[in-house]
C-alpha cells in the first residue's frame, strides 16, 4: 500500500544501513493523507487509512476535492468531517501550524 502522502515525525524517519533516509518505508507513517480521485472508490481508500491506524499511524486524512471536505481519522475515535475554514487536526509535533480545508 502506498498512500498519496505520508508524514513521519523526525525520530521515526526510516533510515538505511548507511544512516541515510531509506527509499522504502516498511513501517506505518505517523500521518497518512489520501486524496480521492474521481475514479477511486472511497471505501478502498478508507480501508487503507484504517489499516495504517491499526499499525501505529496517529492521524489519517481523506481529502475529497469534489466535495471540498476532509475526513479525519484518529485511532479509536469517531470519524470527523471538516469543511471550509474549520481548523484541521495535525500531529502534536506540528502544533503552531494551522490548516483548513480552504
Amino acid at each position: 500500500m502506498v498512500p498519496n502522502i505520508v508524514i513521519f515525525e523526525w525520530q521515526n524517519i526510516p533510515l538505511d544501513e548507511q544512516g541515510e533516509i531509506a527509499n522504502d518505508a516498511t513501517i506505518a507513517p505517523d500521518w497518512t493523507i489520501e486524496i480521492l480521485s474521481p475514479e477511486q472508490q472511497s471505501t478502498r481508500v478508507i480501508n487503507n487509512i484504517l489499516f495504517c491506524l491499526k499499525h501505529q499511524t496517529q492521524l489519517g486524512w481523506l481529502i475529497d476535492p469534489q466535495e471540498r471536505l476532509i475526513l479525519v481519522f484518529k485511532p479509536k475515535q469517531e470519524l470527523e468531517v471538516f469543511e471550509g475554514e474549520q481548523i484541521l487536526p495535525i500531529l502534536d509535533s506540528l502544533k503552531g501550524y494551522q490548516l483548513s480545508v480552504n
